[in-house]
């Protein structure tokens, strides 16, 4: 295959003298082959000159714009390649334009442009087809291919004329077939049409114009297809509702229903059994009618039907219907839930005044505490025990509005939200309704879910709940809510404030025998497909797994571990080994592994040198213990604290040490240790964040000890904030922080004085056993208790080490403050 050589894209200026010149004739969105009859309408005023100012010699040059929107075209504005053409017949419009029709002659380069007003003149040169051997086998297979393709196109195309075929028939030079076709493709673009003049080799031209037709023919049977599946949907549709209004004509002389009137009198007598409120009624009433005079086909009428489906399957009059029996609903609490007083104390309560009024609202309760205390059970037994249905809606992550208020109707596949759902599910209007999880509702672009329950979780408002898909109110007056949630701080206040808080604390493991005796071990047992008399749990084995493979508030990781053990049993019983299996501790180790908790060990090895001091912390699994490190090293008075602590416990770092600072000569401690020490506080379990202002007194204490010398009393742990005047303040979460004391094996727990009242109320003596609380007011106090005491009198603290050796003087108490010397000791 021969290429042809580049032409060049900007016309000349200068060329040899002996070239004639002729008009050139700018044309847009068009090319003009040779051969080919072109009419043209001329309006712009230098082609209406030029036009009218031919005389007895007709011919121009035609040639196409590069960019049509050009109304002056210059000749850099021109392509540099065009066609000579004679001007057949020139006819005068109404509107001063002119009607030409121009018959093309040979393909021309343009050369020197020697006018430019009042239209454009220039010299060409005439470009004669490139020199191909007569006509090889590969051209005319070219040939041929071309005129069929170009034939298929004519006959599937409504726009080309058939006598298009005709005359591609009759042209037998390929370099005519080729022009014929182009200037007859009016897919072809103005670009491809140019290209295809400029291309000389007729060989080049027959294959480029042969890709083209097979693309076009490709795009016509695509577009043919899509017209004729469109065109075959919409006489079936017709048929169909040609079919339809056939079968009525026969139902309606038989005196038959069709399905349509079938489909409304069902709704309707539904609309009447609901028991709908007079204005949901009327709205029902009104949206059938909407339906009645639908056709099936119609692209509203299975949303219509659906949306009075909703409204009639509601339970708007449905209640459970039972009477309230105080004391069976006591047995199944007591039954179903260990301990949990004040919570079934509170459910109790709700039960007698609902059995003296019945129409009184449903109280939204809303459980608090670590995971595994049993919240989730404790719904479903509250629902058992009022003998109603119960609905449960986790909102772990739900994060758009929508989904508890529902979609409106506008929307493709608009559904009523998760709440009135879950009361279709129920098939009461007054089921337990628990909405899990509620501190972990998420809140983005879509909207806040928490603000949505504001009016679901208000017994004044929720009477007339007002879901977006039905627009009508229901009644959620008659449901009682309960919620749950690990920690309260992240739900909104005005949502908080419309819950009763009942806070379900963690468990003691005198509890969590009880617990596993009662209801965990005989569950695994049945779960894992055992025989109740081939394992034994004795008490002993159920306690060492409690001290060393669990620390949590619940007993999920307790009923894990009691899970694994029975599962081992199973395969034990699989493999032929069917004598029964006593659990020791050699047998936990070799089912769960080695002892994973340390407990008395731990506090006693880790607390073994000065500057160690034990706190208690909060976190929603429950309370734990926390190690307060401090050290200090020669520099120049820097203070560094690490541990991945929040702002809050680091200005209680920072309140401790000036505290010890302010008060360095009566702990002892020489006058210019601090500006020749830096000082390191270290909480250690670095991965885990931390924060809060209870550690405070822990940091005071640890301080002191590192920079006195004296190690801290063994098994002391201690909560509370510190002042800069050394008082101690109360903090939160006390049951939880004790509980988690006693679990590792804490013998002296030191609690502000304020928050007595909270062990009093929330621990019992059994939690307290063998456990001695100090309830203190100032850091003064801590310190006597923490720090062991000078050895032959009573009284003083012993010396400091090394550089600051002084005496310990704690500070005199003011006559007007109530309380003695002596520190507030209870002794469970």
């Amino acid at each position: 295959m021969t290429q042809q050589p580049p032409i060049e894209r900007t016309p000349k200026i200068k060329e040899t003298n002996d070239q004639r010149a002729l008009p050139v004739l700018p044309v847009r969105d068009t090319v003009l082959f040779p051969h080919a009859v072109l009419p043209l309408t001329v309006g712009r005023e230098s082609s209406v000159q030029l036009i009218n100012s031919l005389g007895e010699d007709k011919t121009i040059i035609v040639v196409a714009q590069r960019e049509a929107r050009v109304d002056t075209p210059q000749p850099s504005d021109l392509y540099t390649v065009g066609t000579s053409a004679v001007v057949h017949k020139v006819v005068k419009m109404p509107n001063q334009s002119l009607f030409v029709f121009a018959e093309g002659m040979e393909r021309v380069h343009l050369g020197e442009f020697t006018q430019l007003t009042p239209f454009m003149r220039a010299h060409y040169t005439p470009m004669p087809e490139g020199t191909a051997p007569a006509v090889t086998s590969e051209i005319e297979a070219l040939q041929r291919n071309v005129l069929t393709l170009f034939q298929q196109i004519v006959a599937g195309s409504p726009t080309l004329s058939d006598e298009l075929s005709t005359v591609a028939m009759n042209i037998d030079e390929p370099g005519r077939l080729v022009d014929f076709i182009a200037s007859s493709l009016p897919s072809l673009s103005t670009p491809d049409k140019q290209d295809t003049l400029e291309t000389t080799d007729v060989h080049v031209r027959l294959q480029k114009i042969n890709q083209h037709l097979a693309k076009e023919l490709e795009v016509q049977q695509l577009r043919n297809k899509i017209q004729s599946e469109v065109q075959d949907r919409v006489q079936q549709t017709q048929r169909e509702y040609y079919l339809r209004e056939q079968m009525k004509a026969i139902q309606k002389e038989l005196g038959e229903q069709d399905e349509g009137q079938r489909d409304v009198e069902d709704l309707k007598k539904k609309i009447e059994e609901a028991g709908m409120p007079d204005d949901v009624k009327k709205e029902a009433l009104k949206e059938l009618g909407r339906l009645s005079r639908m056709s099936p086909m119609a692209a509203d009428y299975s949303l219509t039907r659906n949306y009075i489906e909703w409204l009639a399957i509601l339970p708007w009059a449905k209640t459970s219907g039972q009477e309230i029996e105080i004391l069976k609903a006591k047995e199944i609490l007591d039954h179903d839930h260990y301990d949990l007083e004040k919570v079934k104390n509170r459910i109790l309560d709700y039960l007698s005044v609902r059995r003296l009024k019945p129409s009184m609202k449903g109280p939204i309760l809303c459980f608090v505490g670590p995971p595994g205390v049993g919240k989730t059970s404790l719904g479903k037994s509250i629902a058992r025990a009022l003998g109603r249905k119960f609905v449960r809606l986790s909102l772990g992550g739900v994060h758009d509005e929508a989904e508890i208020r529902g979609h409106r109707r506008t929307y493709i596949g608009a559904l009523p939200g998760q709440i009135i759902q879950g009361i279709r599910r129920a098939e009461t209007k007054d089921p337990v309704f628990m909405l899990d999880e509620i501190d972990k509702v998420g809140r983005d672009f879509r909207g806040d879910p928490a603000s949505a329950l504001l009016e679901a979780l208000d017994p004044e408002q929720n009477s007339t709940f007002r879901d977006n898909y039905l627009d009508v109110t229901f009644d959620l007056s008659k449901v009682l809510f309960i919620t749950t949630a690990n920690m309260l701080d992240p739900v909104a206040e005005p949502l908080r404030d419309r819950m009763e808080i009942i806070e379900l604390q963690g468990y003691t493991e005198e509890e969590k025998v009880h617990i596993a005796f009662q209801y965990l071990i005989p569950r695994q047992i049945d779960e894992n497909g055992i025989a109740v008399e081939q394992i034994e749990f004795p008490e002993d084995a159920v306690r060492y797994v409690i001290r060393h493979y669990t620390r949590e508030a619940g007993v999920r990781n307790l009923e894990r571990n009691i899970g694994t053990i029975c599962r081992k049993q199973a395969r034990r019983l699989a493999e032929g080994k069917t004598d029964k299996l006593t659990v020791t501790q050699e047998v936990i180790q070799e089912f769960l592994g080695g002892i994973k908790i340390r407990t008395e060990g731990e506090i006693a090895e880790r607390t073994e040198r000065p500057g160690v001091a034990v706190g208690l912390a909060w976190t929603p699994a429950g309370g734990d213990v926390l190690f307060v490190e401090a050290n200090a090293m020669k520099g120049k008075g820097g203070f560094t604290m690490t541990g991945q602590i929040g702002q809050v416990m680091q200005e209680s770092m920072q309140a401790a040490l000036t505290w010890v600072r302010s008060n360095a000569d009566r702990l002892g401690i020489a006058d210019d240790f601090f500006a020749t020490h830096d000082i390191h506080i270290h909480v250690p379990a670095g991965a885990i964040p931390k924060d809060g202002p209870s550690a405070g007194v822990t940091m005071a204490t640890a301080l002191v000890s590192l920079l006195t010398g004296r190690r801290i009393q063994p098994l002391v742990a201690m909560t509370g904030e510190i002042t800069l005047s050394g008082n101690a303040l109360p903090v939160g979460g006390i049951k939880e922080k004790v509980l988690a004391a006693k679990r590792a094996g804490v013998r002296d727990v030191i609690l502000p004085a304020e928050n007595k009242t909270n062990v009093v109320e929330d621990l019992t003596p059994e939690q307290l056993e063998n456990l001695a609380v100090h309830y203190v007011k100032t850091i003064d106090e801590v310190l006597r208790i923490s720090l062991p005491m000078v050895e032959g009198s009573a009284g003083k603290t012993p010396s400091a080490p090394k550089d600051s050796r002084q005496e310990y003087r704690p500070e005199p108490r003011k006559q007007t403050e109530p309380m003695t010397d002596k520190v507030l000791t209870t002794r469970a």
